[in-house]
């Protein structure tokens, strides 16, 4: 059936999807790391319109609704932020470990958003 066809390939695009997601976060939890050491503020607003900006074209380019590509990306920005803060907070407290800021797993999970 061709529904079943289709759904494969969302299911596929999805797991993609996560996959990415899981490497900015890599990314983007070093970028934390970086910022608390040199303590530098969890938010980059001139960064964060940038990439918005960005991401609005890309978005247009592909057919894809830019204010949906919008939300998603303050969404992903707001838990990056979230978790520089928890990350500058355990820095300053002499709390981090490399695998932990304040009992949430590092290694792997978004802790940072850039």
């Amino acid at each position: 059936m061709h529904v079943d066809r289709l759904r494969n390939s969302i299911d596929n695009i999805d797991a993609a999807v996560v996959h990415m997601l899981a490497e900015r976060f890599k990314c983007t939890q070093q970028v934390g790391h970086l910022k608390a050491a040199h303590q530098l503020p969890p938010a980059d607003l001139d960064r964060e319109a940038r990439q918005i900006a960005r991401l609005r074209t890309l978005a247009e380019n592909a057919k894809l609704d830019p204010a949906f590509a919008e939300k998603f990306l303050n969404f992903i920005v707001a838990e990056v932020i979230r978790h520089h803060e928890r990350i500058a907070d355990a820095t300053a407290n002499g709390t981090t470990n490399g695998t932990t800021v304040n009992g949430t797993p590092t290694n792997g999970t978004p802790t940072t958003a850039d």
